[in-house]
């Protein structure tokens, strides 16, 4: 069948398959085909093909052969490492190819996307670096012994990505994967496949070996299940919701599988009195409205100081109402469709909880005024406690929640109220009270006097239920490779002569 040609843009296959060995696997009589609908004109964009356990099962046998006995963790560190920039140039030539797949299947604002993409290209780079400078250790403490310690890849893989940040999540799971000499095969959500899938068909086009990443696709019950739950994948990486990822680990556990896990959050993003206000509104406004709000390191708490509440949210409400929802394409527009038409709903149903819980709507609590798409109207709430649902609950879209605070002690015992510990935004001029938050907040990440900037040198990830583990260049070392510990007497030992 010829390619579908869709206006201002790249063409669209009429099927999403998998990539296996670097190849669309014939199809399969019998096979599920799942609608993929554009979010902004909920018209048609194509199907997916789910991927079945015999799929995933061709995809993971690929993955193994490569680990076992193909070229990828036998090559040269500097082959590989010319390899993975060839990716980061690759992906860096089709950067406004990828920007608009991930624009028009997900529904992201293609100003932010393009930041994105670059992320893309850059993250392959770094760990490419990361690779290049690992090193062993040597011990020579004990007379007459030698022992030096190497380290080696795993094996093979399960890397599950999201659909709220397709390209730079997917990209992340890949490019802390596989420089160490490991293969993988990779799911991403069956919302949002296209900008993945050409993904990995640029890996391939860059000069990746087949084997090294497979893509499967397919819903999480019926691929993710059979792909975790398989007995040739070594670990298993996810990045989603935090009940899918509790799901998860108990397949893995099962098979005693290592697992990391970067899930939900409700961050709280404090305003002290003593912040620069009209940066901590800035910082507040695009802190939840970035990516259309489906991000879960959202700052959806809004802890206000009391002395400021008033003017702070009156001019955060008044700056909500004026935000551009629209295209995703247009480069004006702020916020977009949320991904799809279930979301979608499940958000604005947080409207009538929020109502339930006793809170005050501020602004929005329904859909945009625009003829079609998912587009919900950016949202603000006044929460009578943190105990109510919105404050407790990962809403996972333009929804903000407001509480107000006396006391220092009465805002980080509040931030930290909660089962999430993902990231925190704290707003203040007043070195002391941000050393405080930084000390005492249980979270991954504190962000001072800032929104939301990624230090790749740093490891990110999160306390309690926002996950295990972290992606960074130590703890992905630690994750995805294997120590071993060579021994050797540099002197004969006096060894016992059993039965001699």
């Amino acid at each position: 069948m010829s390619a579908i040609p869709l206006p201002r843009g790249w063409p669209v296959a009429p099927r999403v398959q998998s990539l296996i060995d670097g190849a669309s696997p014939a199809l399969r009589a019998g096979g599920v085909d799942l609608p993929i609908v554009n979010p902004t004109t909920e018209e048609p964009l194509t199907v997916l093909r789910e991927a079945d356990a015999a799929e995933v099962d061709a995809a993971v046998a690929s993955a193994r052969r490569a680990f076992d006995s193909g070229p990828w963790p036998r090559m040269d560190i500097n082959a590989r490492k010319d390899l993975l920039y060839a990716i980061r140039d690759h992906v860096r030539a089709h950067a406004e190819e990828l920007a608009w797949l991930e624009s028009t299947g997900a529904g992201l604002p293609i100003w932010r996307v393009r930041d994105q993409v670059q992320r893309t290209a850059r993250v392959f780079e770094f760990f490419a670096e990361v690779a290049s400078t690992l090193h062993g250790e040597t011990y020579t403490q004990t007379a007459g012994w030698l022992t030096y310690v190497t380290r080696e890849p795993i094996g093979v893989a399960a890397l599950i990505a999201p659909w709220n940040a397709p390209l730079s999540l997917a990209s992340m799971r890949i490019a802390t994967c596989i420089p160490w000499g490991n293969t993988c095969v990779l799911k991403p959500s069956e919302y949002t496949p296209l900008s993945v899938r050409r993904l990995v068909e640029i890996l391939h086009e860059a000069g990746l070996p087949p084997g090294v990443v497979n893509l499967v696709n397919g819903r999480g019950p019926v691929t993710g299940a059979a792909l975790v739950d398989h007995p040739g994948i070594d670990l298993v990486g996810f990045t989603g919701g935090t009940a899918t990822g509790r799901t998860i680990m108990v397949a893995a556990a099962r098979r005693l599988v290592p697992t990391a896990l970067e899930l939900g959050g409700k961050s709280a993003n404090i305003v002290c009195d003593t912040a620069d206000l009209d940066r901590a509104l800035d910082g507040s406004l695009i802190g939840i409205y970035a990516n259309n709000g489906q991000q879960c390191l959202a700052g959806s708490r809004i802890l206000v100081q009391r002395s400021i509440a008033s003017e702070f949210i009156d001019r955060f409400v008044a700056r909500t109402k004026r935000i551009r929802v629209g295209d995703p394409l247009s480069p004006a527009t702020e916020v977009g469709p949320l991904a799809f038409e279930g979301h979608m709903q499940r958000v604005l149903d947080y409207t009538k909880v929020a109502r339930a819980d006793g809170a005050q709507l501020l602004t929005g609590g329904a859909r945009a005024a625009i003829e079609r798409g998912w587009f919900v109207e950016p949202t603000a709430v006044l929460a009578p406690s943190n105990d109510a649902r919105v404050c407790q609950e990962e809403i996972f879209g333009p929804f903000a929640t407001f509480l107000e605070f006396d006391t220092l002690d009465e805002a980080i015992d509040i931030a930290n109220r909660s089962r999430f510990g993902l990231v925190s935004y704290v707003w203040s001029d007043d070195l002391p009270t941000t050393m405080r938050c930084s000390r005492e907040i249980r979270a991954g990440t504190v962000w001072v006097n800032t929104p939301m900037m990624r230090e790749l040198r740093a490891p990110f990830g999160g306390y309690k239920e926002s996950g295990i583990g972290r992606d960074g260049p130590a703890a992905s070392v630690d994750f995805f490779t294997e120590q071993k510990a060579t021994i050797i007497p540099i002197d004969p030992p006096s060894i016992p002569r059993f039965g001699a």
